[in-house]
């Protein structure tokens, strides 16, 4: 007979407390208690039907034969805390969610625990918990959205109203037009209907084993999500039983397939963070996973374009497959050997799905005819990032991925915001964002709306934006994040002038600043960091201990 962990601590006084809540003497036999984190609220879309996921998973825990413990994690909506100062609290709001989760199952020596978000922060921050606590755990996502009205040649999401601002003020269209986009872009609840980083990471998820196959992008609206809910459920008991942990299933192996998955995708380049920082809670310091997303970016093929990286929307990608579908177009790319939540290897539990919907080979593609022969991600070093830079090239037109222009510089994104807005930019300019680096910002805030107004002001296709900050998943357009050393570390980035001229090579892997070797070592001598107020609180201690982009931006210890 299996020995949980938790009846080891069920000592009389904690029996009674149980009791006091109503569990039965049954529920306190000899059965796992697992744990359900649960980051539903009333703020953030994607996270809306978490309740009623949660209750579907907690049938599925009965009806395996476990008990059901649920309890609440905090979850920020990145959407609602756009181009403000919120923003600053949302990539620290990672390390936030994994904390609390770790002290939950530690504090009341859970067995195993489901883990529900659906977010942009909140998915890795359980995923890098579920990796230190090494508990056996799942992921289990609430969904995606379904797409909104027709906009500009597609089904429109969240974040559509931003480019119609920059359209608004070019004179393309009018307030009335706006006004209606704002009341029908979201029309139910779920994760962003665009190739977010939410819905990368909980692609992610499904390709490192850690969510079952075929959850990723259930729309949250589908009965078939329920279904998904109640599985896991099931499973995550089956998992407790056979004691199937998180880190027989993170490997590097994993990672890798995760990171090839990304590619094949043309996912959120916020993902090169995210999987950094779990690798890291995986035990696997040796690994570089920047190293790993620079060479596989160089032999993986892209497969499949989403908006933004194209008019499909994530329910046409859940019609035409999902990522078991992409998985199995990859084929032997992938490391197919290894472990999931499934409770096999990914090669069994890929043979064994069962595809619903006919293929849409016009979104993804066979590997004889791919987008792109390389990845839809790509890492920049040069004298501009000395340590990594990111972009994503998929998103962007193939003639923006060599691009030379003169820099237009910023030490906010507010700043930059304005200059657009008030038609300062010009095209042929590189828009340079800094001190908004991980330290920097802090907190590492998202250039999200200035790539929306560059789109909405018709300057995506004849400018570029770089930045020590991040992007969100659904910004086109030709940009650069991440860049490292971030300027508040006193990084190349934070002696660009106005004017200097900038190289950006998507294709070569290239971010240089056509000034003398001799100039930018003048220029950094001269360099002294700028004084910034940083609010008390967390923010300032984030700061502190922050670590750089090219490290995940993880708490660096």
């Amino acid at each position: 007979m299996e020995k949980y962990r938790s009846e080891e601590i069920m000592n009389l006084s904690c029996k009674g407390y149980f009791k006091s809540m109503g569990y039965s003497e049954d529920e306190l036999g000899h059965k796992p208690r697992i744990g359900i984190a649960n980051s539903w609220n009333q703020l953030v879309p994607g996270h809306y039907n978490l309740r009623q996921v949660a209750e579907y998973v907690k049938r599925g825990i009965y009806a395996a034969g476990g008990v059901a413990c649920e309890f609440g994690v905090m979850a920020a909506c990145d959407g609602v805390a756009q181009g403000h100062i919120g923003m600053k609290y949302i990539l620290p709001s990672r390390e936030i969610v994994c904390n609390s989760v770790e002290i939950m199952v530690q504090a009341h020596q859970l067995d195993a625990v489901v883990l529900l978000a659906s977010c942009d922060k909140i998915v890795p921050g359980m995923l890098m918990a579920a990796a230190r606590l090494n508990v056996p755990a799942i992921l289990v996502n609430g969904g995606p959205m379904l797409g909104g009205i027709f906009f500009d040649g597609r089904k429109s999401d969240g974040t559509s109203p931003d480019e119609a601002k920059g359209m608004l003020a070019a004179g393309k269209i009018t307030q009335d037009e706006l006004d209606n986009l704002i009341d029908a872009c979201g029309p139910g609840c779920g994760s962003c209907s665009f190739f977010g980083t939410a819905n990368t990471m909980c692609c992610v998820a499904e390709a490192l084993g850690m969510s079952l196959t075929g959850c990723a992008v259930i729309p949250a609206v589908y009965a078939e999500r329920l279904r998904c809910a109640y599985n896991s459920g099931m499973k995550i008991v089956e998992l407790c039983k056979k004691d199937i942990k998180p880190r027989d299933i993170i490997t590097e192996a994993s990672v890798r397939n995760a990171i090839k998955c990304v590619m094949a995708v043309c996912g959120s380049t916020n993902a090169a963070l995210h999987i950094s920082a779990i690798a890291l809670e995986a035990g696997l310091k040796d690994m570089n996973v920047m190293d790993a997303f620079d060479e596989i970016s160089k032999t993986t093929p892209e497969l499949a374009k989403i908006n933004p990286a194209s008019h499909w929307s994530l329910e046409d990608f859940y019609f035409a497959g999902g990522m078991p579908r992409v998985m199995q177009k990859l084929g032997d790319i992938l490391d197919t050997s290894v472990m999931t939540v499934n409770g096999c290897t990914l090669g069994e539990s890929l043979s064994k799905y069962k595809f619903i919907y006919p293929e849409n080979k016009d979104l993804i593609r066979d590997r004889s005819n791919p987008y792109s022969e390389t990845g839809g991600l790509a890492i920049l070093r040069g004298n501009l990032a000395p340590k990594t830079a990111i972009t994503k090239p998929g998103a962007y037109a193939p003639e923006l991925r060599r691009f030379t222009g003169k820099a237009k510089v910023f030490d906010c994104e507010e700043d930059a915001e304005t200059a657009i807005l008030n038609g300062e930019i010009k095209p042929g300019n590189v828009v340079v964002i800094r001190y908004e680096g991980p330290k920097g910002g802090p907190g590492m805030r998202e250039m999200y709306k200035a790539m929306k107004y560059l789109y909405g002001m018709g300057l995506n296709l004849s400018t570029a934006l770089i930045t020590d900050g991040r992007f969100s998943g659904t910004n086109n357009g030709c940009f650069v994040g991440h860049i490292s050393p971030e300027a508040a570390e006193g990084g190349p980035i934070a002696i660009v002038e106005d004017g200097d001229e900038i190289y950006i090579d998507a294709i070569d892997g290239k971010l240089e600043l056509k000034v003398s070797d001799e100039e930018i070592k003048r220029r950094l001598a001269n360099w002294k960091k700028p004084e910034k107020e940083i609010p008390e609180g967390y923010l300032r201690l984030y700061a502190k201990v922050a670590a750089s982009a090219d490290k995940g931006a993880i708490i660096d210890l």
